[in-house]
This record gives C-alpha cells, structure tokens and sequence, in this order.
C-alpha cells in the first residue's frame, strides 16, 4: 500500500509540474472510476508528449516533474543491475539537445550522462562550437546502463522512449544531436537508418530539425572521423544562426 501511494503522489507531481489542474481521468457514467487500462492509457499519453496547446509551465520545474515521474524505475530488467538512473543534465532551456544511447559506466556511477572519456570528447566538441555543457541538453534514449555496454535491447527502448519523447517536448530546443546509430534509429523509430548515410543531412523530429553524426566513443576509436563530426556540428550551428567561437 505504502509503494501505491509514493507513486501516486509522484504521479500528481508529474501532472502538477506540466500545469495540468486537473488529472486527465475519465469517469465512466454509472460514476464508477475508468477501468485502469484506461487510466493507464492516459498516462501513457501525457508521457509520449501530448501536452496542452498553450503549455506555459517552468522547464526546470517540469523536468523535476519528469523525473519524480520515473522514481526509482523498474519498468525493464536493466533495473536489476545499474547504480544509478541517468536522467540528463544541462540547460532546460537549451536552443541545442545532445541525444546519445544510453549510460555507460561512468555515466552509471556518477548518475550524469556523458561523463566517461566519451564524455570529455563531447564536451571539447561542445566548447569547440563556442559553447558551455551549462548551455546545452544532454540525454540517452534509455537511462539505465545496459551490462558490459552492450546495445539496448527493444523492450528496454520502448520502457524509456516516452521520458526522452517528453524531455524533448519540455525543452523543445531549435536543434537535436543524435550521437551514434541507436540514438538515430530510436529517435526516428527507424530500424533502417544507417549513421553512415544519414550523418551530415538533416532529418525531422515533430517539427525539430535532427543532425545525426557519429558516437564519441565511436571517434575515439576512429578519429580520422572527427572531421566529419565538425562538418556535421558546422552545419548545426549556420542552423541556430552562430558561428564557431561565437555564442548569441
């Protein structure tokens, strides 16, 4: 019972924090509670993304929304195993989000994506574009560490793509950086995309213009690819209207 009310009270902090004044929760006429697949339904929706036309809330306040949300996840079996959930970090009103897989094992002792060697490459990228890790978004599609890194299974993708999809929705920044194939192929929902093909061109997320190019793990092990990273954050920045080394 105790467990039941925790994640009520996290659930009404969730709706609280996206502005809702009143729980998206049918009643049925005999003025008997929905079913609760039908309750669930509806949760399910507001974590895909639907949100109120004039939706106006605070950004940090709703991403603290978000995460009290999600509390101490169980929802797939990479549970079982990690320290911590990764939730993202940086400016909730970011003109620029990074997208990347998913935590790996400094992420999952730290509780902070990109944090490892990967991490400190990202984030010379980051300052070679003229900007500060305190100026953009960072986040996984999943947020807990799968065992010996290896990819995120499907399941463990559709456990988590509603908080990524919403993380999006409540930062709604100008431009996304999806880092390595999976980060591409989940966020598009597209099995098919090759990071190889789809580096360099710009793709659509809901209205969001999407820059796919290479892991920073993947550069340190090939940096002759570096260069085409650059190209790729190049082309993000004429997008938001800077110039290397020049923060509007």
């Amino acid at each position: 019972m105790t467990v039941a009310v925790e994640e009520i009270k996290s659930l009404l902090r969730f709706y609280q924090a996206l502005g809702f004044g009143d729980l998206p929760i049918t009643v049925s006429p005999a003025g008997k509670a929905a079913p609760a697949e039908d309750m669930q339904q509806g949760d399910a929706e507001v974590i895909m993304g639907v949100l109120p036309a004039d939706q106006t809330g605070d950004k940090d306040d709703q991403l603290r929304g978000l995460r009290d949300y999600i509390g101490d996840c169980q929802r797939c079996k990479l549970s079982k195993q990690r320290k911590c959930i990764v939730f993202g970090s940086g400016n909730a009103g970011a003109r620029l989000m990074f997208i990347g897989e998913a935590p790996g094992k400094e992420e999952d002792l730290q509780g902070l994506p990109f944090v490892g060697d990967a991490g400190m490459l990202l984030t010379r990228l980051i300052e070679k574009m003229g900007l500060k890790r305190d100026d953009v978004y960072i986040a996984n599609i999943i947020k807990c560490r799968p065992p010996v890194n290896r990819d995120p299974e499907e399941e463990e993708v559709a456990a988590c793509r509603g908080f990524i999809e919403k993380q999006i929705a409540i930062i709604r920044p100008t431009v996304i950086m999806t880092l390595g194939r999976i980060a591409l192929q989940s966020l598009m929902n597209s099995p098919d995309l090759k990071i190889t093909a789809a580096r360099g061109h710009f793709l659509d997320y809901k209205g969001i213009p999407v820059m796919p190019t290479f892991h920073p793990a993947y550069l340190l092990r090939n940096p002759r690819d570096k260069m085409l990273t650059w190209s790729d954050a190049q082309k993000v920045l004429a997008r938001l209207g800077l110039s290397a080394g020049v923060k509007k």
